[in-house]
């Protein structure tokens, strides 16, 4: 670590110690974007980045972690849907590739799991929208927790990040817990760290960096957004619950909500059943995001963004990102010492 970094270097030690990186930065999982080449990017320049798993398969995991080890041989994590249901088979794919962590999202881990998990010495971390679910999951043996507000891109709770660190981290500041949701500046990452975070996760600046294998198309709709325009989905009817998906607003955003009413009626008129009518939802959504991230549809195709992208305005390599956040972070440090 340079010299010049050496109060943040400080602040970031335990969170290094348990990614095993040279920064307490994780890189968001984001599918169709965080892949073998985004990954190891971010891992050879210090970061921990995440493979988003997706709905994949065992194979598929296989090939794609294989990709991230033949060009890092830093550590990095696989995030792994809870409710996907090949969850055993995935999390047997990285112990037999020697994965160091696994980012379990989409669902709270059993103990049961967990134990699986270290079972093959891996770590494992979660996510947690409550205090009481976060010291279930420290109490069943989760090694560390990331609080995920509502402001970050994709998939996300209801609560903003500023009250999750007020209800879960200054009462748990002894364990390790990251924070993610509208995090770009340095000097909001060292206060993160200032208050017992561990470190920070970061998605939406590095969807669209140099090394982001993402459409032109897609990070050019970041560069022309404004907070604002990253919103999630109204949900018109209590039977349909959605996963709410943050995403830069565009005909496809409407176009959902029109889905949303065409399946509610033939609901109600008998022609589909619940389970048939919420499937035809999902599918509704599926290949959305790969429409914009890979084929440059950000017309109709999903262009899953955080509140922050009203900061991000041009497309920079992960180095200059980082070398500006730890700039800052060290300036603000050095400014209130």
């Amino acid at each position: 670590m340079n010299k010049q970094y050496e109060k943040i270097q400080k602040l970031m030690g335990r969170g290094c110690d348990i990614l095993g990186t040279k920064y307490a930065i994780i890189g968001g999982a984001m599918t169709w974007i965080s892949d073998a080449h985004l990954v190891s990017a971010m891992s050879n320049a210090g970061l921990f980045g995440v493979l988003a798993s997706g709905a994949m398969d065992g194979d598929l995991l296989k090939k794609e972690i294989e990709n991230t080890q033949e060009k890092t041989s830093k550590n990095f994590g696989v995030n792994i849907i809870y409710v996907n249901p090949k969850l055993h088979d995935l999390i047997d794919v990285c112990h037999e590739k020697k994965v160091s962590h696994i980012i379990i999202a989409g669902g709270v881990p059993d103990k049961s799991v967990i134990e699986k998990i270290h079972s093959y010495d891996i770590q494992v971390m979660s996510f947690a929208p409550t205090l009481s679910i976060a010291k279930r999951l420290f109490k069943n043996g989760i090694d560390a927790l990331i609080l995920e507000g509502t402001e970050s891109g994709g998939h996300v709770g209801p609560i903003s990040t500023i009250i999750l660190i007020q209800d879960i981290l200054l009462n748990m500041c002894e364990y390790p817990i990251f924070v993610a949701g509208g995090i770009l500046r340095g000097e909001v990452f060292a206060s993160m760290l200032q208050l017992g975070a561990a470190g920070c996760q970061l998605g939406s600046v590095f969807a669209c960096a140099k090394e982001s294998t993402a459409h032109q198309d897609f990070k050019k709709a970041f560069f022309k957004a404004s907070g604002r325009d990253a919103v999630t989905p109204v949900q018109l009817h209590k039977k349909f619950p959605i996963t709410p998906v943050r995403a830069i607003a565009n005909v496809g955003t409407d176009e959902f909500i029109e889905k949303q009413r065409e399946v509610i009626s033939k609901f109600e008129k008998g022609e589909v059943s619940l389970d048939e009518g919420r499937l035809l939802l999902e599918h509704f959504w599926a290949g959305a995001l790969r429409r914009a991230a890979r084929e440059g549809d950000v017309t109709r195709g999903s262009v899953m963004a955080g509140q922050i992208v009203g900061l991000i305005k041009e497309e920079k390599s992960i180095s200059e990102i980082i070398d500006t956040i730890m700039n800052e972070a060290e300036q603000y440090l050095e400014k209130i010492s």
